[in-house]
C-alpha cells in the first residue's frame, strides 16, 4: 500500500495539481484584494461614499454586559448579530472577476491546442513492406 503510496504521490499530475492549487489560492487572495482595495472603494466613493464592507442589516444590537455594585453580572454581553450583505456584494465581484479570467486562460489554452491539432502531422515512415517493394520496382525499372 506504501508503494502504490508513493507512486500515486510521484506521478507530475499529482504535483501539477498541487502547483495550481497553491497559485490558485494566491490568485484569489490577489483578486479578493483587487476587489476590496481598488475597485470598490471608488464605486463607493461614486454612490456617495458607501463602504460596502460596513454595509449590513442589523438584526440585534450589542449589549453590554450590566454588573451591579457587588460586581455580579446582572446581563451578560451580546455581541451584534447582522447580516452583512456589503460583504456579500464584494464576494460576488470577486466571484465574477475570477470566472472572466478563468474564462480567458481557458479560451486561450484552448485555442493553443487547436492551433497543435491543426498542424499537418509528419507522414509516416514506411512500413518495411513499402520498402521491399520500392526496392523490387526500382530493380525491374533497370
Amino acid at each position: 500500500m506504501f508503494k502504490e503510496f508513493k507512486e500515486f504521490i510521484s506521478k507530475g499530475n499529482v504535483l501539477d495539481m498541487a502547483v495550481g492549487l497553491i497559485l490558485a489560492t494566491y490568485f484569489g487572495a490577489i483578486i479578493k484584494s483587487l476587489v476590496d482595495d481598488i475597485i470598490m472603494p471608488p464605486i463607493g466613493k461614486a454612490l456617495g461614499g458607501v463602504d460596502f464592507n460596513q454595509l449590513k442589516m442589523v438584526i440585534q444590537e450589542p449589549v453590554k454586559a450590566i454588573t451591579n455594585a457587588a460586581g455580579e453580572v446582572i446581563t451578560p454581553e451580546v455581541s451584534e448579530i447582522a447580516i452583512k450583505y456589503g460583504s456579500f456584494i464584494n464576494t460576488i465581484i470577486t466571484f465574477i472577476i475570477v470566472a472572466f479570467v478563468i474564462f480567458m486562460v481557458v479560451k486561450a489554452y484552448n485555442k493553443s491546442k487547436k492551433k497543435e491539432e491543426e498542424a499537418p502531422a509528419a507522414p509516416p515512415a514506411p512500413t518495411k513492406e513499402e520498402v521491399l517493394l520500392g526496392e523490387i520496382r526500382d530493380l525491374l525499372k533497370k
